[in-house]
């Protein structure tokens, strides 16, 4: 049986049939290791075979400290681990974004009945008599009471309220099912 220096050396020297040697014996226990962190079998797959890509492309700069087997399974663990936090992150990311679309999805909606509403307003003042209409700006924009109004128009608080009436009557008819 050949020792764990002697096939990684073996490996930086480029033996082709010692890596395929350990491929072969490994990945069968690592893929099913990985699967246990990762629960896809494709996944699992890609780890280890992304492993072994590594492992042949930068046989010359690895280190390997421990057992080549613990060295194996030690990076397939750190890799699922790694994969797992990026899915994580990426979920996170996906659920701000819808959470964002929804608002801009309320707030655009929003926007849409306000700018219908007033477009609807501005179309009844329009067809409501002079008088009536400024009756109803003063008291519903500027917030003056009916007494005020009257003084200001020099006209009686009655007629006021029945303009006030008659402008109501119009938005209620103009408004319903908005």
């Amino acid at each position: 049986m050949t020792s764990d220096n002697e096939i990684i050396r073996r490996i930086r020297q480029g033996d082709v049939k010692q890596f395929e040697s350990l491929f072969r014996s490994s990945y069968v226990s690592l893929v099913r290791y990985a699967k246990s962190f990762v629960r896809d079998h494709d996944t699992a797959e890609e780890i280890v075979q992304d492993l072994f890509f590594r492992l042949w492309t930068d046989r010359n700069k690895i280190r390997i400290d421990t057992s080549l087997n613990g060295y194996l399974f030690r990076a397939v663990h750190n890799k699922c681990l790694h994969l797992l936090e990026h899915k994580k992150v990426i979920e996170k990311h996906e659920r701000e974004i819808i959470q964002g679309q929804a608002e801009n999805i309320d707030n655009t909606s929003e926007m849409v009945r306000y700018n219908e509403l007033q477009s609807a307003i501005a179309r009844v003042l329009e067809r409501l008599p002079e008088r009536c209409g400024r009756i109803f700006c003063m008291n519903r924009f500027e917030g003056l009471k009916y007494n005020e109004i009257a003084d200001k128009l020099a006209i009686s608080v009655k007629t006021v309220e029945a303009d006030m009436g008659k402008a109501l009557k119009e938005f209620r008819k103009a408004l319903k099912g908005k």
